[in-house]
């Protein structure tokens, strides 16, 4: 170890795992020139190798757009009607006029880009392997069981309820508790009505002209459990040998996703990886198993992926929300009969912690874990 912190290049071979641990920054800041071992995926999972099906990559992908003004208007159930074959056809779909305010976005961005720039002894105050715990910071994936580490450092957090999780957040940036409260509350607010329009669109609910009413079956999902998730991706010497994040699929309902304007995202449609184009002033918005299983199959959690690039660090903010951590998620009865029988298992929150803690999660590993046989 004491050539590693006298050398001012990293070398492979010269690191060890717990010197990996610490994240993807701190070996940049210590002089990295070469992807570790640990980091170099098998041949046929990097990008733009192996299978061309599956793997051709690089095709740019423009997702359907749906502005959400339009279900606040006369323009409603037309808006129903493509986010219906949105989350049917894609599973994602990027959401532009959503409101929130330019300032709010943008503070959120830059107090993470702040966060990652904070010395290493600062951050890994939040280092923790208890994956319930309100603030963490770590890398990788699940570093726990990742055979192969990702180009990822992150900091996650509860938002529910914020009066309970905001005092355990990180101190410093000194106004990050401040912007993440202000950009929970709006994109939680958007979320709502994002997902009572998803509602009326599985017929659970009439569509009507009026935005004013309220939904009794939204009511369900409002104390709700949303977990905010700053991702920094540092610019990558090679990287065609490793991956920001791994095909995985999101857990929750519905993932809002902030990316700056470097491209990275790359989702699995038709068979191959095509990547998302960034649309300025818009969310990626993404269908997460448990509505896949609220949905009884009908609208399917997509696999997605993050490239890395070897010229500018990338951030990206994303929102997960879905019921709250100790609530049932099943599929709707309203959506099961005689066509269409029950095709998923109830599960919760506990149910995914122990899966995760013991399993690699790459691909749909723990959505299929809940599908029955039949």
């Amino acid at each position: 170890m004491g050539s590693i912190l006298e050398s001012s290049t990293i070398e492979n071979e010269e690191i060890e795992t717990q010197y990996l641990q610490k994240g993807v920054r701190h070996l940049c800041e210590r002089g990295l020139t070469r992807v570790p071992s640990k980091y170099i995926l098998p041949i046929n999972e990097r990008p733009n190798l192996g299978d061309t099906r599956v793997n051709a990559g690089n095709l740019n992908l423009k997702l359907p757009v749906i502005d959400f003004t339009q279900f606040q208007g006369s323009d409603r159930c037309q808006a129903i009607h493509s986010l219906e074959k949105a989350c049917r056809e894609f599973g994602f779909f990027q959401l532009i006029n959503h409101g929130i305010k330019d300032d709010v976005i943008l503070r959120m961005v830059n107090v993470s880009r702040r966060f990652f720039e904070l010395p290493f002894d600062e951050r890994a105050k939040y280092m923790s392997k208890d994956m319930a715990s309100p603030a963490r910071y770590g890398t990788s994936f699940n570093q726990s069981n990742d055979k192969v580490f990702c180009w990822r450092d992150f900091l996650k957090l509860s938002c529910q309820p914020l009066e309970d999780t905001v005092p355990c957040w990180p101190s410093s940036p000194e106004d990050l508790r401040e912007a993440v409260v202000n950009y929970s509350k709006s994109t939680n607010f958007l979320y709502l009505m994002l997902m009572e329009a998803i509602l009326e669109s599985l017929g659970l609910e009439e569509t009507t002209e009026s935005a004013e009413r309220k939904s009794r079956s939204i009511e369900e999902f409002e104390d709700g459990s949303q977990l905010i998730v700053a991702n920094c991706y540092p610019a990558c010497p090679e990287p065609d040998l490793t991956l920001g994040m791994p095909p995985h699929s999101d857990y929750g309902l519905l993932t809002l996703l902030l990316q700056d304007e470097v491209e990275g995202l790359q989702i699995q449609h038709e068979g191959r990886w095509v990547t998302v184009e960034p649309l300025p002033n818009s969310f990626v918005v993404n269908v997460g198993d448990h509505l896949e299983i609220f949905s009884n199959g009908r609208y399917k959690s997509v696999l997605h992926r993050v490239l890395v690039n070897s010229c500018k660090s990338r951030i990206s903010v994303a929102s997960l929300h879905s019921l709250p951590f100790n609530s049932m998620v099943r599929p709707s009865p309203k959506l099961i009969d005689q066509a269409n029988p029950l095709r998923y298992k109830d599960t919760d929150f506990a149910t995914f912690l122990r899966f995760v803690s013991s399993h690699d999660m790459n691909a749909k590993t723990f959505l299929e874990s809940r599908k029955l046989t039949s």
